[in-house]
């Protein structure tokens, strides 16, 4: 009895391994395929991006609360854990029932096919590189699982076992070497970073004026003024990032206009450049979080754009659209005020990473990125609210998305002990396209106090403050709250990002030795 059960469970493992090994070949050499065809049609993105697009906002808001900017690294990674346990199963069912395992994998590869296929701006090969995974894990699966059954009734010996071990590992290292050449090749193909090193910005007609020299407070653990490129965060549903060439990129404007426009990039380039400070905000951003980051970007004005086309004076959105596919509405007095909405090519100084939109995208003071800071853009489509609806609001979320007033809390961090005595309590506040006048913070529900405000670069920036406090031994809480320009006081009534944008007072807890 033990010897048979022994046996059993061998039989399971060794067909477990066999679905796995089938897979992760199916995988390599799809991948493989995807990096010389057509790299935006790889299985894990176009899958991947399917669930980004199906998943409910609350799902969506979980993953950014969980994860950060590491979203998409967890996303694959789930994927890839799933993609196990199904081909591992597919393996066992495969020899307990011939076809049934088969059939399970080749319909992972007519899922791939089709999430391929009707992705925006699917190629004429989108459907090659799950094919070619679901004929080769079916295939591979039935020649590995055939080894496995016993000849004239008699069970595999020892010597089969070895061979048995030998093809799946085999199978497993060119699924592995795939992998591996299918990333070289894609990094070869991948000359848009090239063209980007290459390119050298125009100089501004308009430059912004020099970062104020009070802007900084220099203490460490406040956040900088200015959020250096590598350290922005980036929220998008992007899986695999756009490879935007500038020679074949345009922007088409049409809609409710008087005239369609096309401006292609060497026009754009000729175009009068302006430099302005931005900060941009996701709206998933908890209180307190840290979805934010300011820059110095580069572009055309976006009304101006605009006044090209003429824009109808029914029309109140401008629906925005990337290369990827991805849209966002944009209340179009945004867009046509007097506030910097630029048609970015610049982001500190140097062209746009690609991560952040190379070679253009939009930026837009006092809304979150949602309804405004589309990566990649190629399409201004001028129209109506009660005519057009994007990414995220078809989702739940709100049509105009302004950002909220709202101050955190950097110095100390949470939880963080400190030694008793002459202290600090720093962070930032902001209220885009409106500005700070104040900071007030109070410790253990104590009395309001005015803290200092750093100069600010502009009111469509972030702002330090800092305070001095005089620790003394226990635990303390401590909360801050902002005023604005316009004379509102940052909201104590907590809300959740969704629909509109997170809210409260930051309150951390510290310990003082």
């Amino acid at each position: 009895m033990t010897n048979a059960m022994h046996a059993t469970r061998e039989d399971t493992l060794r067909s477990a391994a066999a679905g796995l090994s089938a897979s992760f070949l199916a995988v390599g050499l799809a991948e493989l395929v995807a990096a010389v065809v057509e790299p935006s049609a790889s299985p894990f993105a176009v899958i991947g991006s399917g669930l980004i697009d199906l998943a409910p906002s609350w799902a969506k808001d979980t993953a950014i609360a969980l994860f950060g900017t590491g979203d998409k690294v967890a996303l694959i990674v789930g994927i890839a854990l799933v993609l196990v346990v199904v081909a591992a199963g597919a393996g066992i069912l495969e020899r307990r029932r011939s076809g049934v395992g088969a059939v399970i994998l080749g319909a992972l590869g007519v899922l791939a096919v089709v999430a391929a296929m009707i992705r925006p701006g699917a190629g004429p090969f989108a459907w090659l590189p799950g094919l070619v995974a679901g004929l080769v894990a079916v295939i591979v699966l039935r020649l590995l699982v055939a080894r496995l059954r016993p000849v004239a009734g008699l069970r595999p010996d020892g010597e089969d076992r070895r061979r048995f071990l030998i093809w799946t590992a085999g199978v497993a290292a060119a699924g592995a070497v795939a992998l591996i050449v299918g990333n070289v090749a894609r990094g070869a193909t991948r000359s848009i970073e090239a063209v980007r090193e290459a390119l050298r910005l125009p100089t501004a007609a308009r430059p912004a004026a020099a970062v104020p020299a009070g802007a900084e407070l220099g203490i460490r653990g406040l956040a900088s003024v200015v959020t250096p490129n590598a350290d922005f965060y980036r929220i998008d549903t992007a899986l695999i990032v756009p490879q935007v060439d500038p020679a074949d990129w345009s922007l088409r404007i049409h809609g409710m206009v008087d005239r369609e426009v096309e401006i292609t990039w060497d026009q754009l380039l000729a175009m009068p450049m302006q430099e302005s400070d931005v900060t941009l905000a996701c709206v998933s951003n908890e209180v307190g979080g840290s979805l934010i980051g300011n820059a110095r970007w580069l572009g055309v004005p976006v009304r101006e754009l605009l006044a090209r086309a003429g824009v109808d004076a029914e029309a109140d959105m401008v629906l925005s659209t990337s290369a990827d596919g991805f849209t966002a509405s944009t209340p179009i007095e945004a867009l046509t005020d007097d506030r910097d909405a630029l048609l970015a090519i610049g982001m500190n100084g140097e062209p746009l990473p690609i991560e952040h939109g190379f070679p253009v995208r939009m930026v837009v003071p006092g809304l979150y990125g949602y309804v405004s800071a589309t990566k990649w853009v190629t399409q201004l489509e001028v129209t109506r609210f009660d005519r057009a609806k994007a990414y995220w609001t078809t989702r739940g979320w709100s049509d105009r998305g302004p950002v909220k007033l709202q101050s955190r809390i950097d110095v100390p961090r949470r939880g963080q002990s400190i030694p008793a005595g002459d202290a600090v309590i720093a962070g930032m506040a902001w209220h885009q396209h409106v500005g700070i006048a104040g900071v007030e913070v109070r410790i253990d529900d104590g009395p309001w106090r005015a803290a200092e405000l750093a100069t600010a670069i502009s009111a469509d920036t972030w702002v330090q403050w800092s305070i001095d406090w005089v620790a003394e031994s226990g635990a303390h809480s401590v909360e801050c709250r902002a005023l604005s320009v316009d004379g509102e006081t940052q909201t104590a009534d907590p809300a959740a990002p969704a629909p509109d944008g997170a809210q409260g007072w930051h309150r951390i807890d510290v310990s003082v030795a």
